[in-house]
């Protein structure tokens, strides 16, 4: 029979348990020692300091809750105590004077876990704080916290299914919520009590799917159908995300709804008015699709460690590519066989001599224009250097957490041979960029992984996540980068730069419309990824010329992810009857986003009619992604849109192809509208 989660014993009152909070968290762990409820005490202490370094557990209200799921309780318990003094636990409102420290065994059964789930929604509520302030005895507090908590549920019931709202009308607004924490324990459960009371005060229904450690009850499709915006506090990956696609999104950390929940609901209603708020990208699996699935499948998983390999990797990429764009319009396309000299040997007191340097193409002529185009250019390179190791760091990030980030950088870095590496003979080693730093992204989280999970003595714990495992998973996946895979994967990058030297004529016309394909199928997921992927880092090693292949596939791919926003937004200007008042706002939009290169802009209008959006859109883009290489279309920004046509080779021949995949992805979403299908009511459109 399962142990009392808190006996009299466990409780103290106005105790002082040390100045700081790691001398009360130790305080709490000795009690629940000398109750006998821990098998390993220095276990204990560990990981709720290690807990706590994640992220600073004080709370509004004078509140601190120090909790790990840990090796050192074999059964779910708490410590209380009302502190006098307070202690700081970096609660936003001051320091605690009610602190609770929640054990949970390492492998705890969801009975265990629904325990503390009730525990951490009582912990929420004002009044539950204010009778642990107001009792005078230990017993009172112990029996306060147990009725809180109720009795122990099945072990069946995993998870406390929320209740699905009635229909929204007019007058009342509907909202859905996804909480989640690294632990799952406390946060997770605070947050989505702390939302449902705001939402509670402003007249405004919720549904909130809690994504913690006792398991998650899937939000029913209809209430997230019938949701006008989504919130998502969390501090870990949303499972099946994107369900919720195209729903106007507020997100935040976890702690943020428990700080000021009030401003979060009124931000989700602000943005589900405002057609130009942020919106959860699409995405399109079966596991996403699913809705009775609570674990995340294999290839949810997959995707979510790749996805955020890339969306880490974007920044340096954009950043990167617009300065070395930049760099061109000041310097011009030659200020790359001299921007080392210029960079070293001038200053803005000794600019270069433009004639010296034979620099044609300089704007205006301009010295002070090559010197800033030197330095945009080396700013430029750099981030371009780094995006691989990004790549590679933040998929092992995925993977194992903050301990994966050194090695997979490490393994990124050795896939662009960052260090310069050269024999005797001036032969570099293998540089195979992206497709080596991806294996050697999952071979160091994987690792990191595996490593993380060894039980070493408890002086060693703390030695683990800054030395043993960047340390043992450098070694491991980096002798297995160079010895084993180095040669293969450079093989493999060697046929593939081959092929694409070779591409003319119809089979590049029909890689550039297959890229169109896939920039449109998913509007910023998986598919829109790996074809945007493919060419950026294609431009990040391409040559300078003119007719590189390189240049031409990335503006194949940016001017077919254009195309879906712009499309779209025609298409409700043409035919406005064909969409709700709601679509038309968002039309006017996408003409602005679309320019941009920001695919999602096309979100919400293949969220509400994916069957008739998405192949019209795909068509629009596929014709683009085509004429775009058959018109020789280069450009050597990775981003920017419209906004980077001084980057752009035959500018002329970009626009045709850009508007003649515009007028057909919006004559094909017309007609697949009209067919079948009545105009959307008058009242709809007015």
């Amino acid at each position: 029979m399962m142990s009392a989660l808190i006996t009299p014993g466990l409780a103290a009152l106005d105790a002082d348990l040390g100045p700081d909070k790691h001398d009360v968290i130790r305080a709490l762990a000795q009690r629940v020692a000398d109750a006998g409820r821990v098998t390993d005490l220095d276990a204990l202490v560990a990981d709720a300091l290690a807990r706590e370094e994640v992220s600073a557990t004080g709370l509004p209200g004078g509140l601190a809750i120090p909790h790990c799921r840990t090796s050192g309780v074999d059964e779910p318990v708490v410590a209380f105590a009302r502190l006098s003094p307070p202690v700081d636990f970096g609660g936003k409102d001051g320091p605690a004077d009610l602190a609770f420290l929640i054990g949970a065994p390492a492998g705890g059964d969801a009975t265990h876990l629904t325990i503390l789930t009730k525990l951490a929604r009582a912990l929420a509520r004002p009044e539950f704080g204010q009778t642990l302030r107001e009792t005078d005895s230990a017993e009172q507090a112990a029996q306060t916290i147990l009725e809180a908590v109720g009795d122990v549920p099945a072990p069946a019931q995993s998870a406390t299914p929320e209740p699905a709202p009635a229909p929204a009308t007019a007058e009342k607004r509907s909202l859905v919520a996804v909480t989640a924490c690294p632990t799952g324990i406390a946060h997770t459960y605070m947050a989505a009590e702390a939302l449902q009371a705001a939402a509670a005060r402003a007249g405004v229904e919720i549904a909130v799917e809690t994504q913690g450690s006792a398991g998650a009850t899937p939000l029913p499709a209809e209430t997230i159908d019938r949701a006008d915006a989504a919130i998502f506090a969390v501090d870990v990956g949303v499972r099946d995300r994107s369900r919720f696609a195209g729903k106007p999104l507020v997100s935040s950390g976890v702690k943020r709804p428990i700080d000021d929940a009030d401003a979060m609901i009124a931000e989700a209603l602000a943005a589900a008015a405002d057609p130009s708020a942020a919106r959860v990208e699409s995405g399109r699996s079966e596991a996403s699709e699913s809705n009775t699935a609570a674990a995340e499948s294999w290839g949810g998983r997959a995707r979510r460690i790749l996805m955020t390999g890339v969306s880490y990797m974007i920044p340096f990429v954009a950043a990167g590519g617009l300065l070395i764009a930049l760099s061109f319009l000041l310097g011009g396309y030659d200020i790359t066989d001299v921007y080392g000299a210029v960079m070293v040997d001038n200053t803005l007191t000794n600019l270069p001599d433009v004639q010296a340097l034979g620099l044609e193409h300089a704007l205006f002529d301009s010295a002070l224009a090559v010197y800033l185009g030197a330095l945009l250019f080396v700013i430029g390179k750099t981030a371009f250097m780094l995006f691989i190791p990004a790549l590679a760091g933040y998929i092992a990030y995925a993977i194992a957490d903050r301990p994966g980030i050194a090695p997979g950088f490490i393994m990124g870095a050795l896939a662009v041979n960052l260090f310069g590496v050269v024999n005797a003979d001036g032969v570099a080693a293998p540089a195979t960029g992206f497709l080596r730093a991806i294996a050697g992204g999952v071979l160091a989280g994987v690792i990191a992984h595996w490593v993380s999970r060894w039980r070493v003595p408890s002086w060693a714990r703390g030695l683990m996540p800054v030395l043993v495992i960047p340390l043992v998973t450098s070694i491991v996946a980096g002798l297995v980068m160079i010895v084993v895979l180095g040669k293969p994967i450079n093989w493999l990058m060697e046929r593939l730069t081959d092929g694409l030297a070779a591409l003319d004529g119809t089979s590049a016309v029909a890689l550039g419309a297959v890229l169109g394909l896939m920039m449109a199928f998913d509007m910023g997921g998986p598919l829109n990824k790996v074809a945007y992927s493919f060419a950026a880092t294609g431009v990040g090693a391409a040559s300078l010329a003119a007719d590189s292949p390189e240049l031409r596939i990335m503006a194949a791919v940016m001017l077919a992810g254009m195309v879906p926003p712009i499309a779209l937004a025609l298409a409700t200007v043409v035919r406005p009857q064909l969409f709700t008042d709601a679509e038309q706002e968002n039309g006017k939009a996408g003409w602005l986003l679309g320019a941009s290169f920001i695919t999602e802009g096309a979100i919400p209008f293949a969220a509400g009619d994916p069957m008739r959006v998405i192949p019209a859109i795909m068509l629009g883009s596929a014709v683009t992604g085509g004429l775009s290489q058959l018109l020789d279309v280069g450009v050597r920004a990775p981003h920017g849109g419209i906004f980077v046509l001084f980057a752009v080779t035959n500018v002329l021949g970009y626009l045709i192809a850009l508007a003649a995949g515009v007028i057909v992805g919006a004559a094909a979403v017309i007609a697949l509208k009209s067919i079948g299908r009545a105009p959307v009511p008058a009242a709809a459109t007015s």
